[in-house]
């Protein structure tokens, strides 16, 4: 099978995965990171019908090396089936994240316009709701930024009054809520013997956990909405208080900067507590304890930190730029943040990195996280169309 794009230990195929994938070595892949269709039907896309069953699942199975890790983002009114299907294909399932993010959209039609649709009520024109989040008059050809398929934007983002009684009865009802989180199923091939047999004989073996800590010298640019000082944005440390000098062990919950200030607003400033100088704090391991942490700490004991409670998770900073590349627009529906690709690629990672699959590839958001963390990766996407769109991306990193 011809590569669509090689370079930089990067191999793009472009072709359906369950024909290139066992083209490939058995054992050969560390783990699997992916974003899988989500069986929504999304905007009436083919490619959207149905979620990957079984059949694709056994095959990436193949070629993975005894206690691979897997990670696949999922809808959450289909996640369950995605989980089945991973499972039934011979994957252990470890666990589910959550990543949080705070710029979907709600895409439930309205029942007071759908009543006046059915009736043939001319509604009238109130406003627009070009200048709002989401909302532009560019048609792109695809989904016009506003979930629509009418390539009609000024139609689309109109604001109407309710033509008939019956719709301004049902005004405000709707059939959906507003999407605000992803689920990430976590699936672990089967482990050859023992975690330590698995970690010698494959150079495979759980998360790397150090690497991908909360750190003591990292923070997060958050809203703050009892402060006006740099317009409302302030730095909050994320300092670990206790436990590793490495920072707070990962959680199963992501979230982006959207998320991040919605969870901060709700909870206010929070304060973590001191250590006193020779206070005892247990390490939670076999009943160990440790004092004076940090090593920095003065005579008057640890510090504590403070700020809101998304201090206690990583948080995913998008960039817009990174999703165009020149003179290209993006128009795939689900760009993950390369900064959170590349968090869970370094979850994901070996002691030497390790090789990387992305059997649903998409724009190639996986692939540009891997260039940019030094990985080896190999990813396969369906669409011509997003290959494209990929390796212009890569091409401009």
């Amino acid at each position: 099978m011809t590569p669509y794009y090689q370079r930089d230990n990067i191999t793009l195929y472009c072709g359906d995965n369950r024909e290139i994938v066992p083209t490939l070595p058995e054992l050969s892949m560390d783990f699997i990171c992916t974003d899988p269709p989500y069986g929504l039907d999304f905007m009436g896309h083919e490619w959207d019908h149905g979620v990957p069953g079984p059949l694709f699942w056994e095959k990436f199975l193949r070629v993975c090396k005894p206690g691979a890790m897997l990670m696949a983002f999922g809808g959450t009114r289909t996640y369950h089936r995605l989980v089945c299907a991973i499972e039934d294909a011979g994957w252990e399932v470890r666990d589910c994240l959550m990543w949080l993010q705070g710029q979907g959209f709600p895409k439930a039609p309205d029942v007071g316009l759908m009543i006046d649709k059915a009736k043939g009520a001319k509604r009238e024109v109130i406003g627009t709701k070009v200048g709002q989040p989401g909302y532009s008059l560019a048609d792109n050809g695809r989904t016009n930024e506003v979930y629509g398929d009418l390539h009609n934007p000024a139609a689309e983002c109109a604001i109407t009054a309710p033509a008939t009684d019956l719709a301004k009865a049902w005004t405000g009802w709707a059939n959906s809520l507003k999407p605000a989180w992803e689920p990430v199923t976590l699936a672990m091939k089967p482990l050859d013997g023992t975690l330590a047999h698995n970690a010698e004989q494959w150079g495979v073996a759980g998360l790397n956990i150090n690497a991908s800590r909360i750190g003591m010298d990292s923070t997060i640019r958050t809203r703050n909405p009892r402060s006006e000082s740099d317009g409302g944005w302030v730095s909050v440390n994320r300092s670990p208080v206790g436990g590793s000098e490495c920072g707070r062990w990962p959680a199963n919950l992501l979230l982006d900067e959207g998320a991040a200030a919605m969870l901060d607003q709700q909870t206010g400033t929070l304060k973590s507590g001191m250590m006193k100088p020779g206070q005892q704090r247990s390490d939670g391991k076999d009943g160990g304890y440790h004092r004076g942490f940090p090593p920095t700490a003065t005579a008057a004991g640890t510090y504590g930190d403070s700020g809101g409670a998304s201090r206690f998770f990583y948080t995913a900073k998008a960039n817009k730029k990174e999703r165009n590349p020149p003179g290209m627009k993006n128009d795939h529906p689900t760009v993950k943040p390369l900064a959170l690709m590349e968090y869970l690629l370094t979850l994901l990672s070996t002691p030497t990195g390790g090789m990387v699959l992305d059997p649903f590839a998409g724009s190639g958001s996986t692939l540009l996280a891997a260039k940019r963390l030094g990985r080896p990766c190999i990813g396969v996407e369906l669409s011509e169309h997003n290959c494209e769109i990929a390796v212009a991306r890569l091409k401009s990193l």
